[in-house]
This record gives C-alpha cells, structure tokens and sequence, in this order.
C-alpha cells in the first residue's frame, strides 16, 4: 500500500470518530465522582483483532471485530435464595439463606462504521454454576440454572443513520441499551450476568448547546433456552436531554413514561426478571451536576424527580382497581478531592430519599416507582435496597493510590421513608407475606415498627492487570437495625446480618 492510500485510510478514520463524540456530549457515562469507578488502562486498548486489522489496512478501521469475557464469584450468606421455600432476607434460621455461585459472561461484537450510517450486532452468553436460585419463581418446575443464566442470546442489534459533524439529527433503530445520567432511573444494568436492552427507535437532536435523545421501545425479558423477546404490553418512552453550556454546570432535564397493561405481568412463560403490573406512571426528572475542576476541590450533584399517572398495587390484599400515583424521589451529593495528596482522595456524602406510601387504603399510590435503574452502585453493593421508600444516607471515602489501582470504601444508613409502607428489594419487589402470615415471620406493613433498616459497610477494589484485563472484588456487611428484628421476631425465624462477597476478573479482546 502506498503512501498516499494510507493518508487517505487515516483521514476517513477521523471522520467515523463522530458516535462516540456524539455520546459524551449527551453525558452518558457514569459519574466518576459519586461512587467507585474502575481504573483507566494503562494504554487503550481497541481489541486484538482490531488492532491487527488497522495495522495492515487502515480502511479496515471502519470495522469493529471484538468482545469481553467476565468471570464473577459471589458469596452471600443471610440473603435470600429466590425460589427457595421460607428463604428470607435476613432470616437467621429455619431456611437457607446461604448462596456461593459462579457467573460468566461472553459477549462478542460484529460492528461497521460509514460517513453516514453504523450497525452492530452483539452476542452474549451467560452462564451460571451452584446458583441455588430458581430462574423462574413464576413457574417453579423450571427452576433452571437460576435467574442470571441465558445460554446463548442476542444482547443488541441496531443501525444507526446520521453524522452529528454534517447535520444534528439521527436516528438508531433495533435493540439497543439505553443509559442516562448515573442510571439512578434508567440504566443498561451492567452489573447483572445478563443486563437490560430493549427494542426501540431513538432520534437524538445534537447541538454545540445541547443534546437530546427522543425514544421508545419495549423491554426485552430474558428467558433461558428461550430466544429473548419484548414484553408486547409494556412501553418505555421519553426524552432525555442535556445542556452543556450551563456557567460551571452541566444540566439534564427528562421525561419518561411506563405504560403496561394488565397482560404485561404475564407476557412470557418463564420470566428471569420480574415483569410490571398495571400501570401508567409518568416521571419528570433535573439534574444538575458541577463540571470536573471548576468548584476547585469540590463537587456536587442535585437530583429530583416527580412522578403522576396511575398504578395497579400487586401486593396480596391490595385493591382491585388502579390507583392514582403520586411520588417523588431527591438525591443530593457533594465531595472534596485532595488533589494534591497521593492517591488523591475524595471524601463524599450522599442522600436519597423516595417516598413511599403512608395511607396504603386511601385510594392513591405514593411509593416512588424506580423504572429501569442500575441499583447496585448506589444503595449498598449488597443489593438489598431500591430508591423505593427509603432514606439512605451514604459517606463515600475513594482514592487510587497507584495509576491501574481504583478502592472505595462506603457506608449507609438506611430508614423506611414511611413505616405504612413496605420495605422494597433491589428489584423494586415489596418484601412481605400475606394476611395470613405470623406476625414476626416475615416483612410487611407495621406501622408501629421502628423505621431504622439498617445500616451496610462496603469495600471495592479494583486492579488493572493490563491493558485488556482487570480484577475487582469487595465485601459488604448489612448491620440489621430494629425494623429487621422486629419483623423476624419469632424464635422460629430469627434475624441476623448479612455478607456479601465477590471476586471478578474481566478480560476483552
């Protein structure tokens, strides 16, 4: 190859650099700020066979060949074990609450990228060993090789019309992830084994001032040995926009609507996820969040969101009929980074607060309804807490005291927002029994509990081997506090606290 041809190779690369522009200027990545994030590379890193293909052809930089393989452990002990009879959250005896299981993901990429248009078709599978958990607790025969396993799937599928340098819209059809600010609402979930996708349209209006994305799309619900699918009666839509050229500020505003029918609860056989009841809920959301360096050391992030629309509650005992929803949610956030110290340290505060429901019998519906978030990195990396009527108050101390070496250490606080109200696992589910269940056998509504949860200590480290691979691991203790013993007050059941553990090495090529 001559000169001249890969001159002209090198130059039409540049041009095909506009999507992953385009996303950073919507905002999309994660806050570094607000909790642990891994480390950087010490080099980056395009892929094995990418990097071999653009050196024998820079024309064949339009093509993006690669993949990741995770491997995960996880140990959890006084959790609950989906599936499994009388196993509770937090339960000391009686039932097992004990679950050490191993988790891989694979997936593999085919993408192209033109002046104007790109695709990318992405596989996945995703495997479980020892998990105690039944895949589908709606069809308990299928018990499967729990919730997180899904052999081999489509993970997304899509093209995409446009070039943000040329002209300021575009348009991505097919299935895709969806991601906004920290995912506190709407999230790719990452961190499960399987993660969330849907099939859906979205135009995206991008300026120098700002940037807008316009969707909709139904959520895929997985389902092993079973090709994934849409849930057909359930819509998400919205608008999610961001404005850059707020004096030392970024700013998001957004709305998103959740319309499901009574069929969505029922859409497929054996879900891996739980499906929505009945419900149209229609949420209006700010965020403002400083610009890295220019508060000095300092950093914060504000956060509200309104909700109306109506909800069918599918507790046990629960009326008939919708219910007129009214909630809202509050995250406040601030730190200091001591720049000049090794490591460079950053001490934080978090609170979150979302509402929950003090009059369950006066025809309305208050509790907040979370949507699509990524829970697991912001209200205890145990997992056992939604934004879902809850105060959760969350000192975070992060520091990397060499370049490929990301910790964090963390604390919660967490209370129930309203003891007339459940307390809400991860999933958004209601933890609780029925009319007929002992008192101080299980989790319900009991207002004359005390509304102190609990408290959770967490640890994260993680190494970045090379450039290609990495290592994680961390360990999160959950104090039990006087709800937890209350609510499991039987000697036959009993309360103690709860251990979670895991060790993960990522590898991409």
């Amino acid at each position: 190859m001559n000169q001249e041809k890969r001159s002209r190779g090198i130059r039409r690369h540049s041009r095909l650099s506009w999507i992953p522009l385009g996303c950073a200027a919507l905002g999309l990545a994660p806050s570094a700020h607000s909790q642990y994030a891994p480390p950087s590379p010490p080099r980056p890193f395009a892929g094995f066979l990418n990097e071999w293909m653009r050196q024998q052809d820079p024309y064949l930089s339009a093509w993006d060949l690669g993949g990741s393989l995770r491997m995960r452990f996880e140990s959890k002990q006084g959790m609950a074990v989906a599936g499994v009879p009388g196993s509770i959250d937090f339960r000391d005896h009686g039932a097992d609450v004990t679950n050490d299981y191993f988790l891989t993901r694979l997936r593999y990429r085919v993408g192209y990228t033109g002046k104007w248009w790109n695709a990318m078709v992405e596989g996945r599978s995703s495997f479980a060993v020892d998990d105690d958990r039944w895949a589908s607790t709606l069809a308990p025969a299928r018990r499967g090789e729990g919730p997180e396993s899904d052999t081999f799937d489509l993970h997304q599928a899509y093209v995409t019309f446009g070039n943000h340098k040329e002209f300021p819209l575009s348009l991505k059809v097919g299935r895709q992830e969806l991601s906004y600010g920290e995912e506190r609402v709407v999230g790719a979930f990452g961190w499960n084994n399987i993660g969330r996708v849907f099939d859906a349209a979205k135009l995206r209006w991008q300026t120098e001032w700002f940037a807008a994305d316009f969707f909709s799309g139904r959520v895929i619900i997985p389902e092993d040995n079973r090709f994934n699918v849409a849930n057909d009666y359930e819509w998400f839509s919205g608008m999610y926009a961001s404005i850059a050229n707020v004096p030392k500020h970024s700013l998001d505003v957004y709305f998103l609507s959740r319309n499901a029918s009574p069929s969505a609860a029922t859409a497929e056989p054996f879900p891996q996820v739980g499906q929505p009841s009945a419900r149209d809920i229609y949420t209006v959301g700010l965020r403002l969040k400083s610009k890295p360096g220019e508060l000095g050391p300092w950093d914060y992030t504000l956060e509200t969101m309104g909700q109306f629309g109506d909800f069918k509650d599918p507790r046990a005992g629960a009326p008939a009929v919708r219910l007129d929803h009214r909630a809202y949610a509050f995250v406040a956030q601030g730190g200091y980074t001591f720049a000049k110290t090794t490591g460079t340290p950053r001490i934080g505060l978090e609170y979150a607060y979302g509402s929950g429901d003090g009059n369950p019998k006066d025809g309305k519906h208050t509790t907040f309804e979370n949507l699509f978030p990524t829970n697991h990195k912001f209200y205890g990396y145990a997992d056992l807490a939604s934004l879902q009527n809850l105060h959760d108050v969350r000192p975070v101390l992060t520091f990397k005291p060499h370049p490929r070496l990301s910790m964090a250490l963390e604390g919660h606080l967490f209370w129930l927002a309203d003891t007339s109200d459940s307390f809400y696992n991860v999933a958004g589910a209601a933890r609780g029994g029925t009319a007929a269940t002992p008192a101080g056998t299980n989790f319900g509504v009991n207002p004359g509990y005390s509304n102190f949860v609990g408290s959770e200590l967490d640890y994260i480290a993680g190494w970045a081997l090379t450039r290609f691979a990495q290592i994680e691991g961390g360990y999160s203790h959950f104090f039990h506090g006087s709800y937890i013993s209350q609510s499991l007050s039987s000697a036959a059941v009993g309360s103690r606290d709860a251990d979670w553990a895991y060790l993960q090495l990522t590898v991409n090529f």
